[in-house]
């Protein structure tokens, strides 16, 4: 097995208020798009997932080069504006895990 560039990462499982899970979904997939955050050279790996069994319940996992990294990206006017989106979506508090990434295959 090889080292993973990825030095920092976290899963995070975020539930939507009721009947927004849609636009969560939306939302966290808009940090693909070009000028986003994990469209950045740094975050190496982004992978967004529903829950099976709750439409309003998603899961992200994202993977960065650095914490410095990630944090600075996420500074940025376009991080903060995806950021501040989660605001009127989100139903309480999101729960993370922080992790480093050891191997593995991601295959979409």
């Amino acid at each position: 097995m090889t080292n993973s560039p990825v030095t920092y990462g976290f899963a995070a499982t975020l539930t939507a208020k009721p009947g927004r899970g849609d636009d969560l979904v939306k939302l966290l997939l808009s940090g693909l798009e070009e000028g986003n955050p994990a469209s950045s050279e740094y975050c190496l790996v982004y992978l967004v997932s529903r829950s099976a069994s709750d439409p309003d319940v998603a899961h992200v996992i994202e993977g960065w080069t650095t914490e410095d990294d990630h944090h600075r990206i996420f500074a940025t006017p376009a991080a903060q504006a995806i950021v501040a989106g989660f605001a009127e979506l989100l139903e309480g508090e999101s729960v993370y895990t922080d992790l480093i990434p050891v191997g593995g295959k991601a295959a979409l």
